[in-house]
């Protein structure tokens, strides 16, 4: 048997059957690409060429995970495009080689993800163990680039236009049942000891296999580019992205040309289009800002560094207060993770709304048979009686945002807990350290700031109170890593850091729509900065009511002055109307069975006249502003411990604009001096919370930045 190693790959031929084995085994814990990979696979298919009786080729991989993609640190580090669009076209060819020869099967045991999943394409049979663990996707799009590797060009041509740019522009990864239905991989085994047997069987029955878009008089599955169909996708889909995204995220409509182009191209100039375009996206500031937080400093929060571990958090059995929408999603989470969960709370029909809320969970993990759902059902009590919490290590309190109801709660419940037991709350506002004066052990007390749906949102902040100690942050860093949320750590305030900028956002929101400036402008200027959701849609959906009571609540703390603003007085007319928000049918929209219907005709009578000064800019200066301005604040007051928490759970907790980085990063390609000169124009304009703190004046004078330039 012939033999092949190298820093890539490890390869064996058996001459009986003529039969190659590839494995990707690059050094440390996943296959990426780089341009180690890129010289191992030349001179892997320069061995191959030289073996006599090759009849086939089987590339499976020696990690976990099949291949993760292209090696970032050298995507974020490039800013030649002329470096790119050579190393895409070594790439290119290098699969243009594995295409051309004998049939190649991808024998794929773990996730293929952007680059690796191109690597499959380049496979003329795809089989995947059908593990629902497994994902299979390009999702490059999610860090404001494309798929450089053939995936624009081959994804179209194997599954038709219109499957091809949901997957390229959405960026959503799939698992290996949807990716099979899709034609994404060709056939799924059982398990990986099935996969070589299976990957032998196919080429044996195979010998002459083509790619599609090699065989002669091939046709595209329909509609065929360039027909009226075509045309019409295309320009439906362009209207539908540019709805989406408000042109704030290039790397979609790079795609939609990209495709579009190339579609109507001979094979080989279709890549050459796709490098272009890639090439573009890379050296972009984009980019590098959406991979330096989206990707390195969320792996950071992931893996926790520089923070406290433990590797047990010594918790079992987890008793949640409140039954509410929150409450029965965290029992949902808790009990996934394998913890014994006791759901409480006083009202029998809010018991028995959380139990349906999580039966539709559980409903929904279809990866699972009837044992596996019933296993996780077993594990919760759901409950009106107080002595089912006895015995809990970990308590999450998710009642009504009331410090003297919370206090209550405490007093209550505490006395029952397991010797060592952790008191968190999951307030949104209220300070760690006034909620555990009601505690005997104050140091066992801390913040766990969900984000609802807490099923879906990733972020869970942590807030330590002046009295909590480093042993209990390590354990609610530890359950955090369990329930598989990013987490970040952040000191003790009013409102934190992530609650304190998005009220800022939304209230600005409100103070635009109370002087008059027209509410659709406002919305689209939060749409072209790349905002999640606009700020009245945001107030809507969070509810008008539990914006007054926050604003009430937050009056304690920062002073009855905040209740004098226009903006907060048009909130409290508003809801003296009726207009209380989505879930009651009216707000700043009309609604229709639940459904967004424009926004109210009757807010004129409630707001200013349109000032003379307004505009685009102007709004999009404001609403983005005022939350660099709030985080400026959090800083200078040491809420934020770490710079890469402020980005991660400004974009993953309230839904700042991805594409900039977070607000630190849209503070460095703004410039500290002109960002502080802009805030105290502002600040002169229109009122204090532009006036930007300290800490950014002093930056500013010494030509400061929050992340290297790059």
């Amino acid at each position: 048997m012939a033999t092949l190693s190298n820093e890539s790959f490890r390869a064996a031929f058996d001459e009986g059957s003529g039969v190659a084995v590839l494995t990707m085994a690059m050094e440390g814990r996943a296959n990426k690409i780089n341009q180690t990979f890129v010289q191992g696979l030349s001179d892997t298919l320069d061995w191959l060429d030289g073996l006599q009786g090759l009849v086939g080729v089987i590339l499976t991989s020696g990690h976990r995970d099949f291949c993760v993609g292209a090696d970032l640190e050298m995507i974020y580090a490039a800013r030649d495009p002329g470096q790119i669009l050579e190393l895409c076209g070594v790439f290119h060819r290098l699969h243009r080689r594995m295409e051309g020869g004998v049939p190649w099967v991808a024998a794929i045991a773990g996730s293929a993800l952007g680059g690796g999943l191109e690597l499959t394409l380049a496979c003329h049979h795809r089989i995947c163990v059908d593990d629902g663990r497994i994902l299979l996707g390009l999702p490059e799009v999610q860090l404001g680039l494309l798929p450089g590797g053939g995936g624009t060009q081959r994804l179209p041509r194997l599954l038709g236009l219109q499957p091809a740019l949901e997957l390229l522009t959405q960026g959503n990864s799939v698992r290996p049942s949807r990716a099979e239905s899709l034609g994404l991989v060709d056939e799924l085994v059982a398990d990986p000891d099935a996969l070589i047997d299976a990957a032998k069987a196919w080429l044996a029955a195979h010998g002459r296999a083509r790619q599609p878009w090699d065989r002669s008089g091939s046709r595209w599955p329909p509609p065929q580019p360039g027909s009226p169909d075509a045309r019409d996708l295309f320009l439906a889909g362009s209207a539908m992205a540019y709805k989406k995204t408000a042109g704030a995220y290039p790397a979609v409509e790079h795609i939609l040309s990209t495709v579009q182009e190339g579609s109507l191209l001979v094979f080989e100039r279709a890549l050459e289009v796709e490098a272009r375009h890639f090439a573009h996206l890379v050296v972009s500031d984009q980019a590098k800002d959406m991979i330096r937080t989206l990707f390195f400093h969320k792996q950071a929060a992931d893996k926790q560094v520089g923070l406290p571990r433990v590797e047990d958090d010594g918790i079992h059995k987890i008793s949640i207060l409140g039954a509410g929408m929150m409450g029965a999603g965290l029992a949902f989470v808790c009990a996934r993770a394998g913890y014994e969960v006791v759901l409480r709370d006083i009202s029998a029909d809010a018991v028995e709304r959380g139990l349906a809320h999580f039966n539709r969970q559980l409903d929904r993990l279809k990866h699972l048979d009837d044992a596996g759902r019933k296993s996780i059902s077993d594990r919760l009590t759901a409950t009106l009686e107080l002595e089912p919490c006895r015995g809990s290590g970990l308590v999450i309190e998710a009642v009504i945002e009331n410090l003297e109801i919370k206090h209550a709660v405490t007093r209550e419940i505490e006395p029952l807990l397991a010797d060592g037991a952790i008191w968190a709350s999951n307030t949104s506002a209220i300070p760690i350290t006034d909620l555990a004066k009601a505690s005997e052990r104050p140091e066992r007390f801390i913040g766990l700031h969900f984000f609802s749906p807490v099923e879906k949102m990733p972020l869970l902040e942590i807030i330590c109170g002046e009295q909590t100690d480093e042993a209990t942050l390590a354990r609610a860093l530890a359950f955090g890593r369990r329930i598989k949320k990013t987490c970040v750590v952040v000191n003790d305030g009013y409102g934190f850091f992530t609650s304190r900028v998005f009220s800022a956002y939304i209230m600005e929101g409100a103070q635009l729509v109370a002087e008059g400036h027209d509410p659709v402008l406002i919305e689209w200027a939060a749409r072209v900065e790349g905002m999640v959701v606009p700020p009245l849609q945001v107030l809507d959906e969070v509810s008008l009511a539990l914006g007054r009571h926050a604003l009430v609540q937050g009056a304690t703390y920062l002073g009855d002055q905040i209740l004098e603003q226009p903006g907060v007085k048009l909130i409290f007319a508003m809801i003296e109307a009726g207009r209380l928000g989505k879930a009651h049918g009216a707000g700043f929209y009309d609604y229709v069975d639940g459904r967004r219907r424009g926004l109210w005709a009757g807010l004129s009578g409630y707001v200013a006249p349109t000032p003379e000064e307004t505009g685009l800019s102007l709004l999009r200066r404001r609403l983005m502003y005022a939350q660099l301005a709030e985080v400026g604040r959090a800083l200078d007051e040491g809420i934020i411990r770490e710079h890469r928490d402020a980005e991660v759970a400004s974009i993953l907790g309230i839904g700042f604009a991805p594409g900039t980085g977070g607000p630190l990063a849209m503070m460095d390609r703004i410039g500290l001096r002109s960002l502080v000169a802009q805030l105290d124009a502002l600040a002169e304009r229109y009122g204090e919370r532009f006036r930007p703190p300290e800490l950014l004046r002093r930056r500013a004078e010494a030509g400061e930045r929050f992340f290297e330039a790059v």
